[in-house]
């Protein structure tokens, strides 16, 4: 026997707490929560905070909304059970970093990251740190099977989600063929491809350069794979040569020299 259909009101009511769910952050953590209140970017809907927490924040407070002092000890912020909150939690708006047009100039040979199916949002903050620190233009990954911008996302970033454009796009290949078309040049990183990474940045080193990085264990795509310009590998000292996604995403990074 088939379940009845839910009254239109009903379904309604569902989709609507979903987009309100979508609609906001909560971050949490000291660095991810003070570098969220001094971006002028970021709106701040509502801020948690202990007592010792307001202390190390600081001048920081006066940019976000009233804070709520709160026990550590009944920590009301809707936050994931074991969440190292460290006594502050800002609810606030998804970042908008306008359209991948907005960051695909080639002029200066700039350095990107293109994330291939990277769900892990503990290796997505390690690479927009990396990022970060060591200038890429920006960080790209698919719409779908991607880390969305979280709260444990914004903690491993520790505060470079705030600085590092990190743009969620329809279509990766898409992408890829729009930056090629801009001049760009998409290297593929995979563990057992003929050219070293090494040589691959010499040869590239007054072009500008996409890094591909697939996801640990499948790697990238069948297409993304076809679309590459280049292919390398980061080169290993022994037999094992395995890298996590976010060291092999800071070995690229700095071996194309994106912070020359």
């Amino acid at each position: 026997m088939s379940k009845p259909r839910k009254p239109d009101w009903v379904i309604e009511k569902e989709r609507a707490r979903r987009e309100a769910k979508d609609a906001t952050v909560w971050l949490f953590g000291l660095h991810a929560v003070r570098d969220a209140l001094l971006n002028p970017r970021r709106e701040a809907l509502r801020l948690v905070v202990t007592r010792n927490a307001a202390d190390r924040l600081g001048d920081a407070l006066a940019e976000g909304p009233e804070p709520e002092i709160a026990d550590a000890r009944r920590f009301p912020a809707p936050l994931d059970p074991g969440s190292v909150h460290q006594g502050a939690a800002l609810e606030a708006r998804p970042l908008d970093w306008g359209k991948l047009s907005d960051h695909s100039d080639p002029s200066g040979a700039p350095r990107l990251v293109l994330l291939d199916r990277v769900t892990d949002p503990h290796n997505v903050g390690a690479i927009l740190r990396s990022a970060e620190v060591l200038g890429a233009r920006a960080v790209i990954a698919p719409h779908r099977h991607s880390a969305p911008e979280t709260g444990a996302l914004a903690k491993t970033a520790s505060g470079a989600l705030e600085r590092q454009p990190y743009l969620r796009v329809p279509n990766l290949g898409d992408a890829m063929l729009q930056l090629q078309q801009a001049g760009w040049t998409c290297v593929g990183l995979d563990g057992e491809a003929d050219a070293a990474l090494g040589a691959a940045a010499r040869d590239l080193a007054d072009r500008p350069v996409a890094l591909v990085m697939g996801a640990e264990g499948p790697g990238l795509r069948a297409r993304t794979r076809e679309l590459c310009d280049r292919m390398a590998r980061v080169e290993a000292a022994g037999a094992f040569g395995s890298l996590n996604v976010s060291n092999a995403a800071a070995v690229a990074l700095y071996a194309f020299g994106a912070g020359a």
